[in-house]
């Protein structure tokens, strides 16, 4: 058989492979949870490798340490029936493999060449795509999307997703005009691409429309905020444009109502909390028992330190927020300790980021909570040129210059704020 794409599927159920684009789709568009879609396509057929290798690569795609058992355990089950497996999916297989190893480089290597054969092989693409956002890895976010591309019809159903991804990678590389383009042509149609919305409102905060990014966010509140997995980034995507106006009240209302508490339940989610109430903190707003109630929902960070150095920073964040020192200095130990980790006892690529940036990072925040201001700077300017490489967007990484303008603040090294000040008008109009 072959899917919808032309890809071909070793599987002879239909309903298996129906189940299985419902869940391919969930995972490109964020509404509802592929893993129940994925229960019944291996129901139908529980010899298809590749439906249990794809619930694999969802978990692994959230970068939840908790996840780890139960993404080992699919694969596991996809194991016994590689041998009728197509060469596509065991090249699928190979690639969870790899990134379930921590080797995230090394598996999108694999999804890449999954892809030259078939240049519309969607969960090659959403994976090799997700975790160039994790490695920073700006231009294959951006050059990856570009090579298959021309392969896509326009009528395809998932091809509004594939120009969200684009959208996004062209953002990350700064081709602002072209990514809203890209994104406002990716949601012109029926389907709901909340990936796209939300690099239209990246262009938005990089170019400091703030206010036109409100509008952007509030006018497609239906095609994102309900029932959506990406609603509580694209929650603090609004909170953002309300801060930078200095609108404090109303960033924290949206906090409390769909961001932070109940609203947030995976690391993808906290580190959105934390990074909010940092700034609001930053900014002199008192955020009251936010910060404690954030820490005591995190997942036990100390534990899970060194699976991921960007979720790390962020609970450490929440950790020194609320106050917890010991638990802090616990974590720092505990990234540095797994960083220093022989390679085949750690994750490889988390070594990387951890040890040039996570670590030097979470000190740096260390310092500027205890009110060393100078050790702060000192520790977290030089990582402003390489923090792309332990992951995440322009925008989250922000907080390192938001941190650093704060610190200078205090009367420390103005020249550095200055300098920063200077940069940051060029880019965007001046705010409150």
């Amino acid at each position: 058989m072959q899917d919808p794409r032309d890809c071909p599927v070793s599987t002879t159920s239909p309903q298996a492979l129906e189940h299985f684009e419902r869940a391919l789709w969930r995972m490109l568009s964020f509404f509802g949870d592929p893993v129940a879609d994925l229960d019944v396509a291996i129901a139908a057929d529980p010899a298809w490798s590749l439906a249990h290798t794809m619930q694999a690569d969802f978990m692994l795609t959230l970068t939840e340490p908790a996840l780890v058992p139960k993404a080992r355990h699919a694969l596991e089950a996809a194991r016994p029936h590689l041998g009728h497996a197509v060469q596509r999916e065991q090249l699928h297989f190979a690639a969870a493999e790899l990134a379930l190893a921590g080797r995230w480089h090394d598996a999108s290597a694999l999804w890449d060449l999954a892809l030259r054969d078939q240049p519309r092989d969607m969960l090659a693409l959403i994976c090799a795509h997700l975790f160039d956002f994790y490695r920073g890895d700006a231009r294959n976010l951006r050059a990856r999307v570009a090579r298959v591309l021309p392969d896509w019809p326009a009528d395809d159903a998932l091809y509004p997703y594939v120009l969200g991804m684009y959208a996004f990678g062209l953002e990350e590389c700064n081709v602002y005009p072209q990514a809203e383009a890209v994104g406002r042509r990716a949601v012109a149609g029926d389907a709901k691409v909340p990936w796209a919305i939300h690099a239209v409102a990246h262009v938005m905060e990089m170019q400091g429309r703030h206010a036109e990014g409100m509008s952007w966010l509030v006018s497609r509140h239906a095609d994102w905020a309900v029932d959506n997995g990406l609603s509580v980034h694209n929650w603090w995507h609004l909170a953002l444009f309300h801060l930078e106006s200095l609108q404090t009240e109303t960033a924290l209302r949206l906090y409390d109502e769909s961001i932070g508490g109940s609203s947030a339940s995976v690391n993808l989610q906290w580190l959105d909390s934390a990074a909010l109430l940092w700034r609001l903190q930053l900014l002199g707003v008192d955020v009251g028992p936010r910060w404690t109630a954030l820490a005591a929902a995190w997942a036990d960070p100390i534990a899970h330190a060194g699976y991921y150095a960007f979720n790390d920073v962020h609970a450490l964040l929440a950790l020194l927020g609320s106050g917890d020192a010991a638990r802090a200095d616990a974590l720092l130990v505990a990234a540095a300790e797994r960083a220093s980790r022989t390679p085949h006892e750690a994750a490889p690529d988390n070594q990387a980021m951890a040890a040039e940036v996570g670590l030097p990072m979470m000190q740096g925040l260390v310092d500027f909570s205890r009110g060393h201001m100078r050790q702060c700077i000192a520790r977290l300017l030089p990582l402003r040129v390489i923090a792309h490489h332990f992951g995440g967007s322009h925008a989250q990484r922000d907080l390192i210059d938001q941190t650093l303008l704060a610190a200078t603040s205090n009367g420390v090294d103005r020249s550095v704020g200055r300098a920063l000040l200077n940069e940051r008008r060029c880019a965007k109009p001046l705010t409150p």
